[in-house]
């Protein structure tokens, strides 16, 4: 034990042990001790001052997937809390490590529903990998180090903890615990043998790569195995970047707006190797890919949480490991295909290019065109953020994604997810291209997060596709209740002036023959710039026109 500190002072010293580096907040009186402390390691820790506590989880979400370390939130309790949980469900369905600290009512005031008390316990139960409270205060950094292991370890996830107020200004030692050291399960040698032999005698074998865990060595060697192997693979649901998009065995994402022929790829493959994702709702679209819980193919699933293996598929291999410490297992597998087997990888990478060559939409503005224009301009390693709705299935359609934690998005399907990922992403990486897009709902849901890109001088790129409405609950709308438009409709803002008056620069895109010459002035501005984007309500999925719905 060393010199007496406060508990606040313990908890900061905490963090920076474990290489805390940026924290996301929206301040409040319950954590001012803790405010304090950070002032004093501000050359260390980058306190960021967000406008909403859902973009200061949201934040921390996108700091989590971009470097794998846990992302950290501060909020106050009550409404600060309730606020930042829309981070925390993203991050729990994402396996994004993050760890959420809440300032809470003194302990003298608990179970008296005091000002904004609310029993976090019960409040995130299902939303977080643990919940608790630190009462005593010669045990925050016990908890904040137990908060690190279990954000890391297994699938990744959030952690929330409660600060009582009185606590964090009470005396205490500074404690001598190590960091925490993550833990992964690996896979056992006779589990890759058995893996082997079954992708052996599979004449349609596929492969779906994604969640969360992985590293460069372990994605080099995922590559070098499908490669050698010529096994087609596609990224789950807004984990497209897990494999390059323009590599020869990458044939398009699993996830909403699925290529019809490769859903029928995937059902018609008679070995299917799943590693990383959870095989949920939107990478099976619907569980309609696989039939739970038997289903037809042959199923190998790969995942690090023990807990998700079994839950939904009987797979015929239950694996329980890290992605990439698996697919280092598999680096030097030859399964001996021969050149009449590679014909089921190039079917598949032509129904690929077939879906991916730009269609024409509704009105003057090709949102295809755009995003095949930006595959083009934009460098490697430039990150796209995007949140919920209609526009982004042109995105992940149209876009190539071509390196490793270049797309950051929510599969919780979150909206106004995009304005925040994007600017954490361009604070942390600031000599990176970062692009966010937003559909009009979506891009409101967060917009005063603008304020934090210009005081932080995060020259985000905002792409606002606008078509004045709520595009994907209206597309449903169509099918289900044609004619009959309810609280779909938006009236919304001067986009190009709201963004101005933050201070960013603004442009209106009305033809596509303008988008490359605004993003390129943007691209130049030196500050954070806005592009609205003007798309034809007609234009309601790359696939359909809102009128030929529910005829």
């Amino acid at each position: 034990m060393g010199q007496s500190l406060t508990a606040a002072e313990v908890l900061v010293q905490s963090l920076k042990k474990r290489g805390v580096d940026h924290a996301f907040c929206v301040p409040g009186e319950s954590y001012l001790a803790v405010l304090d402390a950070l002032y004093d390691e501000a050359d260390h820790i980058k306190l960021i001052t967000c406008r909403h506590e859902s973009g200061a989880s949201n934040m921390a979400d996108a700091y989590g997937k971009l470097t794998g370390k846990p992302g950290i939130c501060f909020v106050t309790r009550g409404p600060g809390a309730t606020n930042a949980s829309i981070g925390i469900h993203t991050a729990f369905q994402d396996s994004t490590p993050l760890i959420l600290f809440i300032g809470q009512v003194a302990s003298d005031q608990v179970e008296r529903e005091a000002f904004q008390e609310i029993d976090y316990r019960r409040m995130f139960g299902q939303m977080a990998k643990w919940v608790a409270q630190i009462d005593d205060p010669d045990r925050v950094d016990e908890y904040v180090n137990r908060a690190f292991q279990t954000a890391t370890s297994g699938r990744p996830g959030p952690v929330v903890l409660a600060l009582p107020e009185d606590m964090l200004t009470q005396m205490t030692s500074l404690p001598t615990m190590k960091p925490h050291k993550p833990v992964q399960p690996h896979a056992h040698e006779q589990d890759v043998y058995e893996a082997v032999n079954k992708l052996k005698t599979a004449k349609r074998p596929f492969v779906i790569l994604g969640g969360s865990g992985w590293n460069k060595e372990g994605l080099a060697n995922i590559k070098l195995f499908l490669n050698r192997n010529k096994i087609p693979a596609g990224c789950a649901f807004r984990f497209q970047d897990t494999l390059e998009n323009d590599d020869d065995c990458y044939v398009g994402d699993v996830g909403i707006g699925i290529n019809p022929a490769l859903a029928a790829r995937i059902k018609d493959s008679d070995c299917l190797m799943v590693i990383g994702p959870r095989l949920g709702e939107m990478t099976t679209s619907g569980y309609t890919l696989l039939q739970p819980p038997v289903h037809d193919q042959t199923l190998i699933h790969v995942h690090a949480g023990a807990e998700e293996l079994g839950r939904v598929y009987q797979a015929d291999l239950l694996i329980n490991a890290q992605p990439s410490s698996f697919a280092n297992q598999l680096a030097g597998v030859d399964l001996g295909r021969s050149d009449d087997d590679a014909y089921w990888l190039s079917e598949a990478k032509q129904d690929y290019l077939d879906w991916t060559t730009p269609r024409q939409n509704a009105g003057n503005v090709q949102v295809a065109e755009i995003w095949q224009s930006l595959r083009e301009q934009l460098p490697r390693n430039a990150i796209i953020t995007n949140g919920a709705g209609n526009y982004a299935a042109w995105l992940h359609r149209y876009y190539r994604y071509r390196g490793y934690k270049t797309q950051l998005a929510p599969t919780s399907g979150a909206m106004g997810y995009g304005v925040p990922a994007a600017i954490a992403a361009k604070i942390v990486e600031p000599n990176r291209t970062v692009v966010c897009a937003a559909g009009d709902g979506c891009f409101m849901m967060t917009s005063q997060e603008l304020a934090t890109a210009m005081q932080y001088d995060a020259a985000v790129i905002f792409l606002v596709f606008n078509n004045s409405m709520y595009g994907t609950i209206r597309m449903h709308q169509e099918k289900h209740y044609p004619k009959r438009v309810s609280a779909t409709a938006l009236q919304n803002p001067d986009f190009v002036a709201y963004a101005k008056s933050f201070g960013l620069e603004a442009y209106r895109v009305t033809e596509t023959s303008q988008f490359m010459d605004a993003f390129k002035k943007a691209e130049a501005a030196g500050k954070a710039a806005l592009i609205e984007v003007m798309v034809d309500p007609e234009a309601i999925s790359p696939a359909a026109n809102l009128s030929d719905l529910g005829k």
